[in-house]
């Protein structure tokens, strides 16, 4: 895990104490336990927990390794809120709806109406005063940096990129158009619409000597962050959602799209227009041929194609077969 100061991007409106939470939530809550008023600091994930924090969670198989120290649950379970373990704890009716309560009580972002940044006009780009570029890296034209954003050593930023709630860090180039750090699609199917938007606070993290090519998008983490690993090679028009984790060395041809929350491992190769289900594993070393839609978990050194993706030889036997009766 990375660590990042979430402040530097989202800014706290409203401090908050646990004991004050029922007051945000009050329609919603159906039962609570709160044996200890503490200060709001941050926000938890099952990956990540932090001191002083809130963390929503409705899964159980979490809990072994889970640390409690100073961290109010939030949850819709009520088997979880009758554990005993959990000493600060809120059951409600809508966990999506709390967090969207909670967090745009909390946080200024982007999605929010009232949210605002401080530009510097500099060689045709618009640089946020609270972002931090190194003197060796260039930014070209008509780009937009947010607050927040750190661009490390020797990078190249092209025309009309636009880069937000990340952290870029040394020799990465990032071609035309693209844009970094943007909101994930996260709503409730239940309740459509940008009213009802699921904030994201997260972050996107692109390591050392990454080549992002042209009309890209990648969405930041809705709590933690997306990340492209090292030496990484992504073609244009590719679409990475939040929370997608990418290890080193892979290579991703155009038009692929990767669903949320998949995490893909080292020198994974990836043909073009290539679409990923949400939270599933890709191994390292895999090979997904082009136009191929992935739906299930990869495991490593394997080799597919077709929708669903399956073994690639399976994949020729199948065409073969397919053919013979005139398909």
């Amino acid at each position: 895990m990375f660590n990042f100061q979430r402040e530097n991007f989202f800014s706290i409106i409203n401090t908050l104490y646990s004991n004050d939470l029922k007051k945000i939530i009050d329609k919603n809550i159906k039962s609570k336990r709160i044996n200890k008023n503490f200060k709001i600091l941050d926000v938890s994930s099952l990956n990540c927990t932090r001191k002083n924090s809130i963390l929503f969670i409705n899964d159980e198989s979490s809990f072994p390794n889970f640390k409690y120290d100073n961290i109010l649950l939030i949850t819709s379970k009520e088997n979880i809120f009758h554990n005993l373990k959990f000493e600060n704890i809120i059951l409600v009716n809508d966990l999506n709806e709390s967090w969207n309560e909670i967090i745009n009580y909390i946080y200024q972002h982007e999605d929010c109406i009232d949210y605002g940044d401080d530009f510097i006009h500099i060689n045709n780009s618009f640089i946020s005063k609270y972002a931090k570029i190194d003197s060796s890296s260039k930014i070209f034209n008509n780009c937009v940096i947010g607050k927040g954003v750190e661009i490390g050593k020797n990078c190249i930023i092209k025309n009309n990129v636009v880069i937000k709630n990340s952290i870029i860090k040394n020799n990465v180039v990032i071609c035309d158009n693209s844009i970094i750090g943007t909101t994930g699609f996260g709503f409730d199917l239940k309740k459509r619409g940008s009213s009802f938007l699921s904030p994201q606070i997260g972050i996107v993290i692109i390591d050392d000597n990454v080549h992002l090519g042209s009309g890209c998008a990648i969405d930041r983490g809705k709590i933690d962050y997306t990340y492209i690993g090292k030496n990484s090679m992504i073609d244009n028009l590719v679409h990475i959602a939040h929370n997608v984790e990418i290890g080193d060395n892979a290579c991703i041809a155009g038009q692929t799209g990767i669903s949320g929350s998949v995490t893909i491992g080292n020198n994974v190769t990836v043909g073009g227009q290539v679409g990923f289900a949400g939270h599933i594993k890709i191994g390292h070393n895999v090979v997904i041929a082009g136009k191929s839609g992935v739906t299930k978990n990869i495991s490593d050194n394997s080799v597919v194609a077709g929708f669903p993706a399956i073994d690639i030889k399976e994949w020729k036997k199948k065409i073969i077969r397919q053919r013979k009766h005139g398909h």
